[in-house]
């Protein structure tokens, strides 16, 4: 009998793929199966959830834990107590999806009594089959000798009983098989069950590598891109700083070349006031009298130049005023324009672009504007009054720093100042001149240049 029961138990359990799973925070984790005479005692980390189903030839009883494992129970355990012969283990699926079965072999058929608390489930054995017990046949008088008619009937007897045994024994045989193919049966659907899960979960796995790759992979070019821009932004930014540092150089040089001349005209008046002192030292109140009058009349002189300044400037405010308010009134009316030129390549795409970067240039006699974007635009330029704006298609400015005044009007240029904004679906790249100048647009690439021709001062 125990030896039957645990060839049984090998041919259910040893298809099951027998994982040793670490314990996980959201699974019950089954950590001893213990056997007290008919009591079996299974303790996890939290109340079950279970289903059974029994098994006959050897008697057996198999509980499935969902969502549960194994953490130190031994596959098998022999015990052969007189009620139950042994324990088997075995768990299969993965995750959520995880089994953690025990099957209990017994001795006979039984019934079973089964209680889950918050920790433990606890099968006990409340009653079973009897036992068979052969019985000795009532003692018979002595056999008669039998007449022909008795002995047919005895053989007719025998052969029926023959037969019947012959019945019972192929309708257990038949049971028997039923049962092994029912095992196997079993078996391979748990083999094929615990197979699915791992093909499952190692697909999952996979999936869930490559994305990371990928995400790896489109940080790392987004990062480079990023770096490449900046790097792009920083040179440029360096060259524009490095050529206003050009030009207030030579600003300063011309200014001390200026004070240095003035310095030298003053010391040379003041040095011919004294040779015109001191050839009038013989007549000293008469010289005295001629340089008060003339401190009189110099003072007299720099305040009228003062006032003469003062006025200027007043005059220069209120030019300006009045040019802003020409401005305004100018933006407010419809504006004439006149075309000077469009560009763009054919193959420009629909999609909408944008502007990421505006600034100014000095370069050999000529003063250049220069506009990038993402990728190429169809534009178009055209003059009105003392500017001339550049209207760059289907776009838009992607930082608010792009849209702050470029201020130019300390250079050696006809470019004054240098506004964008957008407007509509469009950007507009206003440039302000001292006078109407000349204008030569074109574009290379993702970079559109505006060339003034620059006249000396």
């Amino acid at each position: 009998m125990k030896a039957s029961a645990v060839w049984l138990l090998g041919v259910v359990l040893v298809p099951c793929m027998a994982l040793a799973q670490a314990p996980a925070a959201n699974l019950n984790t089954i950590t001893s199966v213990q056997v007290n005479g008919g009591t079996v005692t299974i303790s996890g980390s939290k109340k079950a959830n279970f289903t059974t189903f029994t098994m006959t030839d050897p008697p057996r009883l198999v509980i499935d834990i969902a969502e549960a494992v194994f953490n130190g129970v031994p596959e098998e355990t022999q015990v052969g107590n007189g009620t139950v012969t042994g324990i088997r283990t075995a768990s299969y699926g993965s995750d959520d999806s995880a089994i953690a079965r025990v099957l209990i072999g017994f001795e006979r058929e039984v019934e079973t009594d089964i209680q889950a608390t918050d920790s433990q489930l606890v099968i006990k054995v409340v009653g079973g089959a009897g036992q068979a017990v052969a019985q000795a046949a009532p003692t018979q008088p002595a056999a008669q000798p039998a007449t022909d008619g008795s002995a047919a009937e005895a053989a007719a007897r025998a052969e029926a009983d023959r037969q019947a045994q012959e019945k019972a024994a192929a309708e257990a045989a038949a049971r028997a098989e039923a049962d092994r193919q029912a095992q196997e049966k079993a078996a391979a659907e748990a083999t094929a069950r615990a197979q699915q899960d791992a093909d499952a979960e190692r697909q999952r796995q996979q999936e869930a590598e490559s994305r990371a790759v990928a995400q790896r992979e489109e940080e790392q070019r987004a990062a480079q891109a990023a770096a490449d821009d900046r790097k792009r932004q920083e040179a440029e930014a360096q060259a524009s700083a490095k050529a206003a540092a050009d030009e207030r150089k030579l600003q300063e040089e011309e200014a001390r070349a200026a004070a240095e001349a003035a310095a030298d005209e003053r010391r040379a008046t003041a040095q011919a006031a004294a040779d015109e002192k001191k050839r009038q030292q013989e007549d000293a109140r008469a010289a005295a009298k001629t340089a008060a009058e003339e401190k009189r009349a110099a003072a007299q002189a720099a305040k009228e130049e003062a006032a003469e300044a003062r006025r200027q400037r007043e005059e220069e405010a209120r030019a300006e005023r009045e040019r802003r308010q020409q401005e305004r009134v100018a933006m407010a009316q419809p504006r004439e324009r006149r075309e000077v030129s469009s560009g763009g390549s054919s193959e420009v795409s629909s999609r909408r672009k944008t502007m990421t970067l505006v600034g100014f240039q000095q370069q050999g006699g000529v003063s250049r504007v220069f506009i990038r974007t993402n990728e190429p635009v169809r534009y178009s330029v055209s003059e009105t009054g003392n500017a001339v704006v550049l209207e760059l298609e289907n776009s838009r400015i992607d930082l608010s720093n792009n849209t702050r005044p470029l201020d130019t009007s300390y250079f050696n240029s006809p470019v004054t100042r240098v506004d964008a904004d957008a407007e509509g679906r469009n950007v507009r790249v206003t440039v302000q001149l001292r006078q109407q100048a000349p204008v030569q647009a074109q574009q290379d690439g993702n970079v559109i240049s505006l060339d003034f021709q620059r006249t000396a001062r």
